[in-house]
């Protein structure tokens, strides 16, 4: 399970190289990330080196004409990524459904039981 900073840059590597393969310089990556964090470049290369070394994308750093590059290919995990947010979203919606129903029917027995007796 992804933090939540390393899901931020795994959304905006995948909206960048939904091909599969991008060249990609540190300031277009910070521009696609929330402005409502306040992101470095250091910050941002931590990051996506935890995400190359989960297995998410393969990760080269170039100089081009003096700029820093980064060239991503994204693996199978990062082809996967927005299929995995979703089935987190079904089965957290899902235990919270069965934890309000368990929740009615244990009133609904207590009720029925203080009834009863």
């Amino acid at each position: 399970m992804l933090t939540k900073k390393e899901s931020e840059v795994m959304r905006a590597v995948y909206a960048l190289c939904k091909e599969g393969v991008c060249l990609v310089s540190p300031e277009e990556l910070l521009a696609a990330l929330p402005p409502r964090e306040k992101w470095t470049i250091e910050g941002l290369e931590k990051v996506l080196s935890a995400l190359s070394l989960d297995n998410y994308f393969d990760l080269l750093s170039s100089e081009r004409q003096g700029e820093k590059m980064y060239v991503i290919t994204l693996r199978a995990d990062g082809f996967a990524y927005p299929r995995n947010t979703q089935q987190m979203r079904r089965s957290l919606c899902l235990k919270i459904g069965w934890a309000i129903a368990s929740a009615v029917i244990a009133f609904l027995v207590g009720v029925i039981l203080k009834w009863i007796f």
